[in-house]
This record gives structure tokens, sequence and C-alpha cells, in this order.
């Protein structure tokens, strides 16, 4: 459409939420390592968990290459 106002990209609109939020915006590296958890999660579960799953992993303060390894392990108890 024209003149339509285009969306922003995800770095742009994560970089304006994490201003907001009050914390620094994800690294490229640190970026797909949420995007590989929130797969697992998807594809292991529900695609509801993807969210979920890196909200876990932002509370929880571990290094994320350690959570993606621990993603891969979980099965319900």
């Amino acid at each position: 459409m024209a003149g339509a106002e285009s969306q922003p990209t995800r770095e742009e609109w994560i970089g304006a939420f994490a201003r907001r939020a009050g914390v620094d915006e994800p690294t490229p590296q640190e970026a797909d390592a949420l995007l590989k958890l929130a797969g697992i999660a998807a594809h292991s579960s529900e695609r509801t968990s993807a969210p979920l799953a890196c909200w876990v992993a932002g509370r929880s303060g571990r290094p994320l290459q350690e959570l993606l390894a621990e993603a891969a392990q979980v099965s319900p108890e």
C-alpha cells in the first residue's frame, strides 16, 4: 500500500523493546541461541512453549549454550 508505514525489522523492534525494558538488546549470538531454544521448545511440545522457554532462560541467568543442552534433554516427568 502506498504511504503505509512499514513494520520495523526484528532487530529494530527488539532494540526498542530492550531500551523500554531497561536492558541491553541481545547480541547476534544471543539472538541465534534464543531462536534455537525457541525452536527446540516449539518442536518438542506445543508451540506456545517457545516464548515461555525464552522467558525461563532469561530468568535463570544461566548461559544460553548450557540451556540449549538442557532443553534438548527435557522430557515430561
